[in-house]
């Protein structure tokens, strides 16, 4: 490997994508935390387990950096639609996340999203951080103490009756756009009893929409299963109008990365989530071989690794 190509894979990448997102379309994600640094512990989450979930925010990326990413990635003139905090942790725990939106937001007229689990909701800090952006995407996966401690296993100070408070303060400040996400492991906050449960907490807080997802990708835990695509859509039914399951991806593939920096995009890009074949492959723009012979190379140098999850063949980073 030459020095510049060696170099491609020690450089930090805050920004990563444009990456096709089923709810987002092409989005600019935007990673400002180390790996799996979360206040969660999820038994689905498709970046695997959380060693050591903590709640206390601090600065862990040199802001000047991920704004000189930013506007590279800008300038770059692939198609965007929306540019996204979220990656490989949870955001809001970077207490210069509403800086970091504010300068972004004076880089583009594009708009920035937050995909956030929402358990720092309770703190006015966050909440006044996140209210600079433009659409914020919380979670909202059990609507009992049992269950949260069941499905996101959180950090030992978080309760659900504060994370729920956090939500309903954050819902009557913003003015932006508040997507809620549910996700489903059959199982375990599939059952009727709890399903009717999130119902009540979703009119309580009044979201613009509704998004149900379920374990497409492989999770932390294996014994953390999806629903069928009918139980999906019986669920949607009794949460009520506003409520959509999140479809597949269907834009057109973008246009093609460099050559050169295709290892490089591979492996920045499977270190924020397990991705397949085409999921690359319409990211990057470049074919099927082409992308087939990256990872053959990352495979090689034991930086990728191959991963089931039912039918589906999915590559992730390997450490």
């Amino acid at each position: 490997m030459t020095g510049t190509r060696a170099a491609s894979f020690r450089r930090p990448r805050f920004v990563y994508g444009p990456v096709p997102s089923r709810r987002l379309g092409y989005s600019l994600g935007v990673d400002i935390v180390p790996f799996k640094t979360c206040t969660l512990d999820c038994v689905y989450c498709q970046l695997g387990p959380t060693e050591r979930t903590r709640v206390r925010r601090g600065d862990f990326v040199p802001v000047k950096d991920v704004l000189a990413q930013v506007g590279l990635a800008l300038a770059a003139g692939r198609p965007i639609d929306v540019i996204t905090f979220s990656g490989s942790g949870e955001p809001t725990l970077n207490r210069s996340l509403g800086r970091l939106i504010r300068s972004v937001k004076r880089m583009t007229r594009l708009p920035v999203a937050v995909l956030t689990n929402g358990t720092l909701l309770h703190r006015p800090d966050v909440r006044r951080d996140l209210r600079a952006a433009d659409l914020v995407v919380p979670s909202f996966d059990a609507a009992t103490p049992a269950l949260f401690r069941r499905v996101n296993r959180p950090h030992r100070t978080l309760r659900l009756g504060r994370f729920f408070d956090g939500l309903k303060a954050f819902r009557r400040e913003f003015k932006g756009r508040l997507w809620l996400e549910i996700m489903l492991v059959k199982g375990l906050n599939d059952r009727p009893a709890h399903v009717a449960r999130l119902k009540k907490a979703v009119a309580a807080l009044r979201p613009d929409k509704v998004h149900l997802n379920t374990v497409v990708r492989p999770p932390a835990e294996a014994r953390a299963k999806p629903l069928s695509p009918a139980e999906m859509e019986k669920i949607r039914r009794v949460l009520g109008p506003n409520v959509e399951v999140a479809a597949d991806f269907r834009k057109a593939a973008q246009p093609a990365v460099a050559a050169g920096d295709l290892e490089a995009s591979v492996l920045a890009m499977v270190r924020r989530r397990p991705l397949s074949l085409d999921d690359l492959r319409r990211t990057l723009g470049r074919t099927a071989v082409e992308i087939r012979c990256a990872l053959q190379a990352l495979e090689a140098g034991a930086k990728v690794r191959r991963a089931r999850h039912g039918r589906r063949l999915f590559y992730e980073a390997a450490a």
